[in-house]
């Protein structure tokens, strides 16, 4: 489709008529549109939009998300998982600490690839006790392995249907796949898990020399070859997208219930040798799959908790569209602040958390939006201004992390709002809790970030937005979900 936009000149309002015919029927009725824009412009603008027909454009739909009914929350464990994926250092005492030397498995946690080459290499180890100098390997059933949210993916032809973790904070599609030895096909099955097989698929092509390899600590990691195929999410096909097949899966990885991963943070950090691929969404844009307007994907994060509400607390993922329902309902406008992509993460500017009221100013401070984790990672001083504003709430030296009381009521739970870009945006008084401790107190949602100079968003935050990556003008939007009731009750 085609059009030129021409300016007929008011002094205080510009209005514009597109003139559109579709580019491979230049002969077909054209058709008119005119709206009202209250900025001048001082030239007309010719548009070319790209490729994709109505019918294609009509065909984007949501991709539900599935919760995962087997996840087991666990913060010791999950905050494990992040201590072994980003690599930092904790600030506050436990039993678990970053020494400065090499992994044997040579894994290296993601804050190696924002630090660059001359990053120190880190191994995370466990102390013997919480006072002790002594310290052993992190033991695999250590930390979290497991996804608590995954999508229905569809791949090959004909299609076979995987259940993937769609993560912001990981740039590669790896997949389990017939590569793996029989054992672990055979044991991967009887739990459920769908395994692609290349050979079924008449569009597959190997990617010869190519290898990939991700590690989320020593005992956790996954590798294998790379070759191409379609992907489809929701009806938008993806063509020769690069998939990377599991050759090789540790034990404790492959415990946890999803059939592999689907990165949408942008190439720059993805695995893939002696070349990187490009991401899913990159593919998109270079294939004109979704409008050149809407370069971008949206999350919204649902809850069990919100079962209640007018959204039931359904979540979903859309790609080349926003779901305008979702904003309408929030009442607000899409707030958007610009994204530093410059390190491959959704990168955004936060300087301030605000606490009942009372802000904790960090000027300069950044966060990184990650679906792929589930809380949220903050400075010392704002965890120390959430938690002391909970009565009894304290740092759990055992569990290295900060909890309080399981009877709190909602009542007796801050306000808190955290900002992304210029904006504060809340988070919901019953993500403040993320699991219970058994020991009569719950583990916070939000935590230590430890020695890094920026935060980590998570699932504690995301959860309370509809959140847009637009990875076309380099932007992160959100709106606030709404929320009638906060339902605090502890997870079964």
């Amino acid at each position: 489709m085609q059009g030129k936009i021409h300016k007929y000149f008011d002094p205080h309002i510009s209005v514009f008529s597109i003139h559109c015919h579709h580019s491979t029927h230049p002969h077909s009725n054209p058709l008119h549109f005119s709206f009202k824009h209250n900025t001048p412009i001082k030239q007309s603008i010719h548009i070319s939009a790209k490729s994709p027909t109505m019918s294609t454009l009509q065909g984007l739909q949501k991709i539900k998300i599935v919760t995962n009914k087997k996840y087991q929350k666990n913060g010791l464990k999950s905050y494990v998982y992040l201590l072994q994926k980003w690599g930092f250092q904790p600030t506050q005492p436990g039993p678990y600490v970053q020494l400065n030397k090499a992994s044997e498995s040579g894994h290296q946690g993601l804050l190696s690839k924002i630090g660059g080459k001359s990053a120190t290499p880190r191994t995370l180890v466990k102390k013997l006790d919480a006072y002790s100098s002594q310290t052993s390997e992190v033991p695999a059933e250590d930390q979290q392995n497991d996804a608590l949210y995954l999508c229905p993916v569809k791949i090959g032809t004909p299609a076979q249907t995987l259940m993937l973790d769609f993560d912001t904070g990981s740039a590669d599609l790896w997949v389990w796949s017939n590569q793996l030895p029989a054992a672990t096909q055979t044991s991967g099955k009887k739990a459920g898990h769908v395994i692609y097989d290349a050979t079924k698929s008449s569009t597959f092509k190997a990617s010869s020399g190519s290898t990939w390899k991700i590690s989320y600590g020593d005992s956790s990691s996954a590798s294998g070859t790379v070759g191409t195929d379609n992907v489809i999410l929701g009806n938008l096909k993806i063509k020769g997208q690069s998939i990377e097949l599991a050759k090789n899966i540790s034990t404790q990885f492959a415990s946890g219930v999803g059939d592999g991963l689907l990165g949408l943070a942008f190439g720059a950090i993805n695995t893939v040798e002696p070349k990187a691929v490009k991401t899913p969404v990159e593919n998109m844009i270079a294939q004109q799959d979704i409008p050149e307007s809407a370069e971008l994907f949206t999350a919204k994060l649902g809850s069990w908790r919100d079962a209640n509400e007018p959204d039931k607390g359904e979540g979903f993922y859309t790609f080349g569209y926003i779901d305008k329902p979702t904003v309408a309902a929030s009442g607000q406008e899409i707030y958007y602040t610009p994204v530093d992509s410059s390190q491959g993460f959704w990168t955004i500017d936060s300087a301030s958390t605000v606490v009942n009221g009372k802000a904790v100013s960090q000027a300069g401070n950044t966060a990184i939006m990650d679906t792929g984790t589930t809380l949220a990672l903050v400075s010392d001083a704002v965890c120390e201004a959430v938690y002391g504003a909970i009565k009894d709430a304290k740092y759990d030296q055992q569990n290295q992390g900060w909890v309080y009381p399981s009877d709190t009521t909602v009542d007796q739970l801050p306000d808190v709002t955290i900002a992304i870009g210029d904006k504060q945006f809340v988070i919901q008084k019953e993500d403040l809790g993320f699991a219970d401790v058994g020991n009569g107190t719950v583990y916070g949602g939000i935590q230590s970030r430890g020695d890094m100079t920026f935060d980590i968003l998570g699932d504690t935050v995301l959860k309370g937005i509809y959140a847009i990556f637009d990875q076309g003008n380099k932007q992160f939007g959100a709106v606030q979900r709404p929320e009638k009731y906060q339902n605090i009750t502890p997870a079964a």
